[in-house]
């Protein structure tokens, strides 16, 4: 990818109207951003939700908006060509082609298929065509859904190796307290570390079509500042938003600082992609020697384990106090955990997620 590249994530509620129909202008800015950051050098990745909003829009008549999982993916498969027309005439209007990437969490748990999206997406941007990424609304089970795009957008700014990750939403930013409940809540301009209390800052979302909330996004800076990219949440019906989050204007939305000591690719993709099949618990003389000492887990550290994890399945690590450490890709099975090797995760295939 480029020097520059960076993943957009627009909201539903930014992306859609009062009544659930696409809202173009909100587009067209977006489109117009791209165009000129993209004649700048940047590549751009769009992240957009907002497709089962625009399907009930189309074929809800009105009615109030269905719960279960099964119609609303049912939804999503109409909203979904809905939205990317729209996005195809904005991106037109700067004669840039659109292409449509949906990806499922399979596409990231999945070493192969992981490198296999991130060639797709290559491809698109030395063809000049620009990424619209959803997630597979219409067919990802509930069980496996990543649950908002949010997430979606931190995984393919990590994919792409991206250096900014842009959440646009209906919200100014962070701010110091709910401004629904608290009127004189203010802006947090920038962040240096997502810690406990930041976390406690933000609620469920409050918005009765998006699935996401400031915690996700939250959450979604976490995982890209582990992997050194600048993140920020910002409006995203300002004028030239996308533009002013990643020219750093002065008080525009909340900029998240990449953290020092970035994870690399791989071990991104253990930390944040690959979903946890079990757990290990570790006495007090293998987490020293994990954290302070940067070693391999060794068998012989491990007090109990928990899951049906098989060999190469990522597994948490947790402490003696229950907390969790580490994770890593294992290098046994949960019933033949006895067997083989001493080392069980291999310091190569192990990410700190705790200090101390």
């Amino acid at each position: 990818m480029t020097m520059n590249s960076a993943v957009v994530k627009i909201g539903t509620t930014s992306v859609t109207d009062a009544s659930g129909g696409v809202d173009y202008s909100v587009l067209v800015g977006i489109a117009s951003d791209v165009a000129k950051l993209r004649a700048e050098g940047w590549n751009i990745v769009v992240v957009t939700s907002g497709a089962i909003t625009a399907g009930w829009a189309e074929v809800g008549k009105g009615s109030s908006r269905p719960t279960d999982a099964q119609t609303l993916q049912a939804v999503s498969a109409v909203g979904q060509p809905l939205l990317m027309h729209a996005w195809r005439n904005a991106f037109a209007e700067f004669h840039t082609a659109v292409g449509q990437v949906l990806l499922a969490p399979l596409d990231f748990s999945h070493r192969g298929q992981y490198l296999h999206a991130r060639g797709t997406l290559e491809s698109l941007a030395s063809l000049g065509v620009v990424a619209i990424v959803n997630e597979n609304d219409a067919v990802a089970d509930e069980e496996i859904r990543f649950g908002d795009n949010d997430r979606l957008a931190a995984l393919v700014a990590n994919l792409i190796g991206a250096t900014h990750l842009v959440l646009l939403t209906d919200t100014d930013g962070l701010l110091t307290a709910d401004p629904r409940l608290d009127p004189s809540a203010t802006l947090i301009e920038e962040v240096n570390a997502i810690d406990a209390d930041l976390m406690n800052l933000a609620g469920a979302s409050h918005s009765a079509v998006g699935s996401g909330g400031m915690s996700s996004k939250l959450s979604a800076a976490r995982m890209a500042t582990w992997s050194g990219i600048t993140t920020v949440i910002a409006p995203a019906r300002s004028e030239h938003a996308l533009s002013q989050a990643l020219s750093a204007t002065p008080g525009f939305g909340t900029t998240f600082h990449p953290r020092a000591g970035r994870l690399s690719a791989r071990k991104s993709w253990i930390a944040f992609a690959v979903a946890s099949n079990g757990s290990v618990t570790i006495n007090e003389g293998a987490q020293k020697a994990l954290v302070n000492d940067g070693r391999s887990l060794l068998r012989v550290g491990v007090t109990s384990h928990e899951g049906s994890f098989v060999d190469g399945d990522a597994v948490e690590i947790k402490g003696s106090d229950g907390e969790v450490i580490a994770k890593g890709l294992i290098r046994v099975s949960a019933e033949g955990f006895n067997e083989g090797d001493d080392v069980v995760i291999h310091r190569d295939d192990l990410v700190l997620l705790r200090q101390g």
